[in-house]
């Protein structure tokens, strides 16, 4: 299932930006970035060991541990914003974590908006304060599935300036 998610992904972020993805082989679990304290991953050191390979444009890391921040409970993904890597987690988007039933559609909604959502921070992009706005800051799962998958008018024309400021032809359609 892994590589269809992160397929899913691809496809949707083009479909939303125009950017091509390219998927890369998995990377190692991230042992390095575990707080036996908490007992989750601190994103920030998974995106500083992500920063070895940028260069080549984007990186949208996928993993299914539980993420934090020092400064949070918990972090569906996490961005350098307006830096080349980021960070998203399965873990708390598949509705079995809310004690849900299995629902493979509403998952893929979640992880696509929470995609597009971290791309538009690596992209200088901040929080909307559009609720409807895949920009809106999401501290619930609910704030997540109230969101729509694409940004407002108003994101949508700073991510295509960001874009264009970095010579990436992205779509007009976001």
């Amino acid at each position: 299932m892994e590589h269809f998610v992160t397929e899913q992904i691809a496809l949707f972020l083009f479909t939303r930006t125009g950017l091509p993805c390219e998927i890369l082989p998995d990377l190692q679990s991230p042992v390095y970035a575990y707080s036996e304290r908490r007992k989750q991953y601190d994103a920030k050191r998974i995106l500083e060991y992500l920063d070895r390979w940028k260069g080549s444009g984007k990186i949208i890391a996928v993993t299914d541990v539980d993420l934090y921040v020092p400064i949070l409970k918990y972090v569906f993904g996490l961005a350098q914003v307006g830096g080349e890597c980021t960070v998203i987690s399965q873990y708390r988007l598949h509705p079995l974590f809310y004690d849900a039933p299995p629902d493979e559609a509403l998952f893929l909604d979640r992880i696509k908006k929470t995609a597009l959502h971290e791309l538009g921070h690596s992209y200088g992009l901040t929080h909307c304060r559009s609720k409807r706005c895949v920009m809106f800051s999401s501290t619930r799962i609910s704030d997540t599935d109230l969101k729509m998958d694409f940004f407002c008018p108003t994101c949508a024309e700073l991510f295509l300036w960001h874009a264009h400021k970095h010579d990436v032809p992205a779509s007009e359609e976001c």
